[in-house]
């Protein structure tokens, strides 16, 4: 069975406030519902400009603006769904097999990616009649 943008979620960690200032994390296996094999960030977006434009076929992702704020919208070949992640204390999983597009970054946004595999080009659909395709 593919992925849906029903089984999209959003994650929220735990949140300790203090003066000083706040603190949240992230537990594999308390969080989130793979083991992290890679994290990869991505910074210094030029305004205007989209990343992504990807699916996969098994890897897992959950996505955190650490900093500022960007939309992530998913495609399962059905519908589409923008999330807006603006705060670092929630992150958006997603499944594989659904198409995701970052756009719309803030000024100095800081996105931070978990992901349950290792990289692998072959995992990668880029080609979006591909993904459509592969969704049949």
């Amino acid at each position: 069975m593919k992925s849906t943008i029903n089984d999209i979620k959003v994650i929220s960690f735990p949140k300790i406030e203090e003066s000083s200032g706040n603190l949240s994390f992230i537990e594999e296996g308390q969080h989130i519902p793979f083991k992290i094999e890679r994290t990869y960030w991505i910074y210094d977006v030029p305004g205007g400009q989209v990343r992504g434009a990807h699916a996969f076929k098994k890897q897992q992702e959950l996505i955190v603006a650490l900093s500022g704020s960007f939309d992530v919208v998913v495609d399962d070949g059905v519908q589409k769904k923008i999330f807006s992640l603006t705060r670092s204390y929630y992150g958006l999983y997603l499944p594989p097999g659904l198409w995701r597009e970052m756009e719309n970054f803030s000024t100095n946004s800081l996105a931070v990616v978990l992901s349950s595999t290792k990289y692998s080009e072959e995992d990668y659909i880029t080609d979006y009649q591909e993904f459509l395709n592969y969704r049949q």
